[in-house]
């Protein structure tokens, strides 16, 4: 199976951009309702995702009080602490099973490492419970 039979392309999604602010990484999230959401460099490649924890301990411990203050402070001020891994869309299933395992959503890229959409784990257990479903019925 191809995996980018899962994928929500780069269109249908939000991002934020290196160049972009802690404000508006915040706001972004806030009105799409992520949890946590992917980073690109200015030229398109994928270099991250940043998650609601990464903002929290980084305004701790920039000890930000003010959230006017965060119009100022560059996104890449904040530290990551999880890696989300990127697949390219040459990766076969078990690639991204191995992703999606440990991760909300996996980043996939191109060959040029142009990130091009994600694929959520949820749509990724929906359909093997499809698949389960269609198997046991099968089997009665």
């Amino acid at each position: 199976m191809n995996i980018l039979f899962f994928l929500i392309p780069k269109s249908e999604i939000a991002y934020i951009y290196e160049s972009d602010t802690l404000r508006q990484t915040l706001e972004k999230m806030e009105h799409r309702k992520y949890s946590c959401i992917p980073m690109l460099s200015d030229d398109g490649k994928y270099s991250g995702t940043i998650s609601e924890g990464d903002l929290l301990w980084g305004v701790k411990h920039l000890e930000i009080a003010d959230l006017k203050d965060t119009d100022s402070i560059p996104i890449l001020a904040i530290p990551r602490r999880a890696n989300y891994k990127a697949v390219s869309i040459h990766s076969d299933i078990e690639d991204l099973l191995d992703r999606a395992i440990n991760q909300n959503f996996v980043p996939v890229v191109d060959d040029q490492g142009s990130f091009i959409g994600i694929i959520t784990r949820k749509a990724i257990i929906k359909y093997c419970y499809g698949e389960l479903k269609k198997y046991t019925a099968e089997k009665k």
